[in-house]
């Protein structure tokens, strides 16, 4: 399966912000500097490219959609933004880091990410990445699984993210030539916005590849028992919050 392409860019920034908004950590151990060359992967509408060009660094901006790249430069026309799919670039040392926030999970082959990444860097480059890891959203894909089971539809359930566990991400790094010198998967529980129909907005956002294997008669039945098999385990207070397990990782090229 390939990394989804179609994104519904405003939906994403109207009710999604916190896939941007909490990466501020993440920004500190990337550490830009007036000059350096940054590529930003999975750039998504450019919010953190703006905040990592805002430290004097030189940003470059790739995704894979269309539609995020579109708002991207429509919204940020100073910094220089491609569609572009990790696996595939043609960078050669030319980056001083390269930067990554929640993206690198839809990537399901990850070794030519990796591979591409690692050749776009400078000797001693670094790396710096944060995606779903081993066990994220595990609470929700049981209840995906059990809405998938309830309707019986005539496809079997797409799988479409890839959560590595720390060690079996950092085996891979290393065996392109980088070497992790940070590295962390904790838990993050994450509250959606708009109150009870968070769900139903995380899931028109992130879900597709699920509804787009149903028939359309399906689809928004399919909504509803997930929502119904989650209700008990992730609605609170009248939110629904997910139960992220994120993946942080630095290492640098030898």
């Amino acid at each position: 399966m390939s990394p989804k392409t179609n994104w519904d860019a405003g939906l994403y920034d109207e009710k999604h912000s916190f896939v941007w908004k909490l990466a501020g950590d993440l920004l500190e151990l990337l550490a830009p500097k007036k000059d350096e060359q940054i590529l930003d992967v999975g750039c998504g509408t450019g919010h953190l490219t703006a905040k990592i060009a805002a430290s004097g660094a030189h940003v470059t901006g790739i995704d894979l959609s269309p539609e995020m790249i579109a708002q991207a430069r429509a919204e940020h026309p100073a910094i220089r933004f491609e569609v572009a799919d990790v696996r595939t670039v043609k960078y050669s040392n030319e980056f001083d880091a390269v930067f990554s926030n929640a993206t690198l999970h839809w990537v399901i082959n990850p070794e030519r990410a990796i591979a591409s990444i690692a050749n776009a860097l400078h000797k001693g480059g670094r790396f710096v990445a944060e995606f779903g890891g081993k066990g994220n959203i595990a609470g929700l894909m049981s209840a995906i699984e059990r809405a998938w089971e309830n309707l019986r539809p005539p496809t079997a359930l797409p799988h479409p993210w890839y959560y590595p566990s720390l060690a079996e991400y950092a085996g891979l790094l290393e065996k392109h030539g980088l070497e992790v010198t940070h590295a962390a998967l904790f838990d993050r529980p994450t509250p959606l916005e708009d109150g009870p129909r968070g769900l139903h907005n995380w899931l028109n956002m992130f879900g597709t590849p699920f509804a787009d294997a149903l028939p359309e008669n399906l689809q928004e039945k399919w909504q509803q028992e997930v929502a119904n098999e989650a209700r008990y385990d992730l609605f609170r207070n009248d939110h629904w919050v997910l139960d992220y397990r994120r993946l942080r990782i630095v290492a640098h090229r030898l």
